[in-house]
């Protein structure tokens, strides 16, 4: 079966290799020509420094890379940094989660319970957290786009498995600016349609006597683009670096503080109609799926014994609230003799918090107060408007009938602290030939600390949009069972499962080296890595206390009758280790400066953290060897050709990978194996005033085996589409600039059991930009221009065909406007 289908993704993209050598020699004549007059593809000419064994020409590189500047970013009206990924050929980004917090994979790697696991996401080379799928702190969580971006480089595949730990599956890097051209910007941004107000600035250049500078920053306010009722968008950062230039390298100094408050959206009730394989998404009476939320200003405190043992108040409003202060730094130089040596060092304090409401059941409000409080319960208004009135008919309760019965995900983030340090020494050998060949060996040492606490509730609430109320649920003699819509300290409808602490350390040591020939047209290059870890520390459960007067008021209400709490007198130890060697071998050969294919072979490796504890650490601490780490195989092959002003990227490509992992919102693990193989392809077009890129990626994933649930093998992975695309077109003419940019995928399923089809979209989001004096510009930004509906997620695998059902599930946000005034100087 491998060798099928490995033969027929090599046969496509020897056809493409020949069509595009075939329309090179029909335009060979009338090449220069056009050259004369048109646009510089910049792509073949960009230099790539993100996951490649040394710095080198998209053209003459052996990997899949894209590269997105400022200007690009602006065109794609994002509301997050997971709004950008979706515009990367091969990345499947679900960015429905707001400002992060959202689900990352690239061709085809699955996303079994969330985050990004085998994508790192880096800041000027090394991560930003090492493990991308840290349950609740999320890579992306502590990640922002402002005007400190040079530029953003994504490798996928490829070498990404030996020049970086953890990610096989690729690398996203945003590059600063270091300010070698002095100036700067301010900005201005206002929502037009929805309440935000975003602040930007950013400046640089020389000092003198070899120094340079660039800072950057923002804060912004706001509801955020769902009604929330209060301000969900809070915070933001400041980035800066200095730079001392020298005769032969040069040394550089970062900083970064990012203290942010940003909503996190979690699935919502949806009605779908119809049948699974052809389904008929719509919103629920009085809750919009593209623009409501369960937040409301009516449910912003969660009390409850925190994981010191202590009565402890969250505000629902910190919504993912990262607290990071990172320092680094880094040095290049030349050496005699043709050698190089260079360094990079990050430290990151990190802590902060996650809070939101996560729909663990809706139904009917009179059946979910039966369920609860027995037969005869009633419902009455926990706070709000109405607050202590009686709910008298709750069939009719905000035109739907409907309740949830909510958890609330509060995790106290105590410390996720790491650190991480890439030295590397190269030597470079011009050979009698005229050949030159490189030889790089570097160390990888990092640290990632995983310090959390789980202290989760239940609570009771109606389904409406724009600041939902709780409810109280009173037994048929009038009995409370709940307290100001408080139902339970805990999460007993999930067995109480999710009161928890996590105290680990993650070390890592990764040597590696490459060895890179470059004869000319062909370059040659091959790496070799060996990771090795320790994971030490503890974690511990919960356990319910009898009794507990958690509120202090001198009584004991029915929740209060038993009490979740983290069971810190019984920590499970964790105490194991893990290694494994990673490899990626390619090839890039050059027809000319204008055509050229590359080929790639990699093995790459994934260690498991956190998602691990709580069912698959042994009682001594230890970890099986198959359940510690996840390896990755990869094979590439592509073309990249150009004429003139058009320029085009095919990749093929086929992976094989392991799965372990661990979802928290159905408490199941997975262990499994997954296929995909597919082609990616992306193009840009400049003429004149229009410019256009965009790209295409087809994927045939399947389960190939489960050692838990073998009924789905051979299904599609959930929620992984047949094609997803992106495009970006835009005209300028003197001083004004319009354009759209459009996001797309087809169809996909909810789960794995590939019952419940997700519909396919296209959201189009469009800009304009009017420069009203030299250096002054108005741009109007709009995101989701024809307010469409698109789920990302669902929690429910399958619905009654031919009647009304809710599931919970994530859409795009609708449609939200903005308007910018910026000043660049």
């Amino acid at each position: 079966m491998m060798k099928s289908r490995l033969g027929a993704l090599m046969a496509s993209v020897s056809l493409s290799l020949m069509a595009t050598a075939a329309a090179h020699a029909a335009d060979k004549a009338d090449k220069n020509a056009e050259a004369a007059k048109a646009k510089d593809t910049r792509p073949f000419e960009e230099i790539v420094v993100t996951a490649v064994p040394r710095a080198a020409s998209t053209l003459m590189s052996s990997v899949s890379v894209s590269s997105v500047s400022p200007d690009e970013i602006q065109k794609f009206a994002p509301r997050s940094a997971a709004e950008i990924f979706r515009n990367i050929p091969g990345v499947r980004s679900e960015s429905t989660g707001g400002e992060g917090n959202a689900n990352i994979a690239v061709r085809g790697l699955p996303v079994a319970s969330g985050g990004a696991k085998f994508l790192q996401l880096q800041e000027d080379g090394l991560p930003v957290m090492e493990f991308g799928d840290i349950a609740f702190g999320n890579a992306d969580i502590f990640l922002r786009a402002d005007y400190s971006i040079a530029r953003i480089e994504a490798v996928r595949g490829g070498s990404a498995s030996t020049l970086a730990s953890n990610s096989p599956g690729g690398v996203i890097n945003f590059i600063s600016n270091t300010g070698k051209e002095e100036g700067g910007a301010v900005a201005l941004t206002r929502g037009v349609d929805y309440n935000t107000t975003r602040a930007d600035f950013a400046y640089g250049g020389p000092i003198g006597d070899g120094l340079r500078f660039h800072v950057a920053g923002f804060y912004r306010v706001g509801e955020g683009p769902r009604h929330a009722g209060y301000d969900g968008n809070k915070g933001g950062q400041i980035k800066a670096n200095i730079t001392k230039e020298f005769d032969k390298g040069f040394v550089r100094l970062y900083f970064k503080h990012l203290d942010d408050r940003s909503i996190g959206y979690l699935p919502m009730p949806v009605k779908v109609s119809g049948t699974n394989a052809n389904p008929q998404i719509s919103s629920i009476t009085n809750f919009n799926i593209s623009s409501d939320t369960p937040h409301s200003v009516y449910f912003l405190s969660n009390l409850g014994i925190g994981g010191d043992g202590n009565r402890r108040v969250s505000n629902v409003a910190d919504g993912m609230h990262p607290l990071s202060t990172a320092v680094g730094g880094e040095f290049n130089f030349d050496l005699s003799d043709s050698w190089n040596v260079s360094d990079k060092i990050r430290v990151a304090k990190t802590s902060g918090r996650f809070v939101s409401p996560f729909p663990a059941e809706v139904g009917s409000a009179s059946s979910l107060a039966e369920e609860i409080g027995g037969t005869g319960a009633t419902l009455a208004y926990a706070n709000g408007p109405n607050g202590g009135d009686a709910i008298t008919n709750p069939g009719a309760l905000n035109g739907n009938g409907l309740a949830m019965r909510v958890h609330l995900f509060d995790v106290e983030l105590n410390d996720l602290s790491n650190f991480a340090n890439d030295f590397k020494l190269t030597k470079s050998v011009k050979l009698d030939s005229g050949n030159t060949v490189d030889f790089t060996a570097g160390y990888y040492k990092s640290a990632q600390t995983i310090n959390m606490d789980w202290v989760w509730n239940s609570y009771l609430m109606e389904v409406k949009g724009n600041n939902a109320a709780l409810l109280n649920v009173y037994d048929a003699n009038g009995n409370a069972m709940s307290d100001s819509g408080l139902l339970a300290y805990g999460v007993p409808y999930w067995g109480n499962c999710c009161q928890r602490n996590y105290d680990t350390q993650y070390d890592i040591d990764a040597p590696y080296a490459s060895v890179g020939v470059d004869m000319g047209n062909l370059t040659i290059d091959a790496s070799l890595r060996y990771d090795s870890g320790r994971a030490t520390g503890s974690y511990a459960g919960g356990v319910q206390s009898p009794n507990l007067d958690v509120n202090q008021d001198g009584t004991i209400s029915v929740p209060e009758q038993s009490v979740s709490v983290i069971d810190r007198s019984n920590p499970m130890p964790v105490n194991y280790t893990w290694h494994y060697w990673s490899y990626s071998v390619g090839a890039n050969y050059a027809f000319n400066d204008d055509l050229a294919t590359f080929a790639r072979i990699s093995r790459g490796g994934r260690a498991n953290a956190d998602r691990l504890l709580f069912g698959k650490v042994k009682a001594d601490g230890s970890v099986a060897k198959e359940d510690a780490i996840d390896m990755v195989n990869q094979i590439e092959l592509g073309v990249k050709y150009r004429t003139g002003n058009f320029g085009i990227f095919a990749t093929g490509f086929y992976a094989k990978t392991q799965e372990q992992n661990f979802e928290a919102t159905t408490q199941k693990f997975f262990d499994r194996t997954y296929k995909a193989e597919g082609v990616e392809i992306e193009a840009q077009y400049h003429y004149d005033a229009f410019d256009f890129n965009g790209g295409i990626t087809y994927t045939d994933a399947e389960i190939s085996s489960d050692a838990l649930n073998p009924s789905v093998v051979g299904n599609r992975p959930r929620r992984q589409a047949k094609f997803v695309y992106q495009a970006t077109a835009s005209y300028t003419l003197d001083r004004f600039q319009i354009g759209t940019n459009v996001i797309g995928t087809t169809s996909s399923y909810t789960q794995d059991t590939n019952q419940l089809v997700m519909p396919g979209y296209a959201q189009v989001n469009a800009f304009a930009s009017y420069e009203i004096a030299d250096g002054l510009s108005l741009m109007l930004n709009v995101n989701n221009l024809f307010d469409v509906v698109g789920l990302t997620e669902s929690e429910e695998a399958s619905i009654i065909d031919g009647q009304d059902n809710i599931i919970r599930a994530r859409s795009i946000n609708g449609r939200s406007t903005t308007a910018t005034l910026k000043y660049t100087f």
